[in-house]
């Protein structure tokens, strides 16, 4: 279908609202809220907004005191500093486009994670100003070894850069369905950052994330977006937050022999970590603009009607859309809240 919808008008109910959509459940999603930042609250977490990109999405977290953001794009710095959110951002990933921060650094404080000369290099000739020492705690990503992470300081701080401390990212534990294990590993994880950080110096040690908020009790700041709106593998977990974000479609086609489909695919949805879910059936397939369902219930489905499938991964299913469709309830006819654009998309 195609999207007229403006910035300042509405769709006046979901039934009106064109598909595929993403839709954001309010309740749910202030719930989730909440309950984060019973553990973390204001400063202490650094909202991700690589799960969400979306500037409207952050406002409303600082609004209930959550100031500081982290990224993972150069974008989505650029794009939190224009909406007046730059107050204290990270970008939690290496970059050798730093001169884009660069640029706008008078207007924010901008710091960039840092793993080896050459990245730190960028920084300095870029024009940031701070910086965190990244540090590798197991995950076979960014970061550099322990014990090289007090010299990339020293450098830093012979160029007159403010290094602001250490973070580290145990990624590779966020799914670690054990909650005993997990909290041990995160442990051991975080010894290594700490070991980091006694060399380093520098008030921040920033890690983790929604897989490990509730294990990881070991940096000063945490890093978790995905618990805002969550997704299908984080809710195998033992978490206490709930899905409040779906993918709405349409039905487009009932088949005599039993399935429905919906105007909702593989372009719609990000697939890395499997197919959606739906409550009231089986996930038969994905295809482009299509995915195949198979209601428990074949005869109570019509042509025209509106479905919510449940992402497997948020991050990637949110960077393929350009709004979200706020309500507090998911019937057909329930009234649209808000619109809040997905404006931090691309690189």
């Amino acid at each position: 279908m195609t999207d007229t919808t403006t910035a300042s008008s509405l769709p006046a109910t979901l039934r009106q609202t064109p598909t595929p959509a993403l839709v954001v459940h309010l309740p749910t999603f202030d719930r989730n809220m909440a309950t984060m930042a019973e553990s973390w609250p204001g400063p202490s977490l650094r909202p991700h907004v690589k799960a969400f990109k979306s500037t409207a999405m952050a406002r409303r977290l600082a609004d209930a005191g959550h100031t500081s953001f982290c990224a993972a794009t150069p974008r989505e710095i650029e794009g939190l500093v224009a909406a007046g959110l730059g107050d204290d951002v990270l970008l939690a990933n290496e970059t050798l486009d730093a001169a884009r921060l660069g640029r706008i650094s008078d207007h924010a404080q901008i710091t960039v994670a840092v793993d080896s000369d050459v990245t730190l290099d960028a920084a300095i000739h870029g024009g940031v100003r701070s910086v965190l020492i990244d540090v590798e705690v197991g995950l076979p990503r960014c970061g550099c070894d322990v014990d090289d992470a007090a010299r990339l300081a020293d450098l830093a701080r012979a160029a007159g850069l403010d290094v602001r401390g250490v973070m580290g990212y145990e990624g590779h534990l966020m799914m670690v369905m054990d909650r005993a294990d997990r909290a041990r590993r995160v442990e051991a994880a975080m010894e290594i950052l700490l070991t980091a950080h006694a060399s380093v110096g520098g008030t921040i040690v920033s890690g983790g994330g929604t897989g490990t908020f509730d294990t990881n009790r070991w940096c000063t700041e945490l890093q978790a977006g995905s618990y805002l709106l969550m997704d299908n593998q984080y809710d195998t977990l033992d978490l206490p937050f709930e899905k409040s974000l779906s993918l709405m479609g349409t039905v487009i086609s009932v088949s005599a022999k039993g399935w429905i489909v919906v105007d909702a695919g593989l372009k719609a949805l990000g697939m890395d970590h499997g197919n959606p879910t739906w409550d009231h059936g089986d996930v038969f397939f994905c295809s482009d603009e299509h995915t195949t369902l198979l209601p428990r219930e074949p005869g109570e489905w019509s042509v025209g009607d509106r479905v919510h499938l449940w992402p497997g991964h948020v991050d990637p299913t949110v960077a393929r859309h350009e709004q979200f469709w706020v309500v507090d309830g998911l019937d057909a006819d329930d009234v649209v809240l808000d619109r809040w654009p997905i404006d931090l998309r691309h690189w």
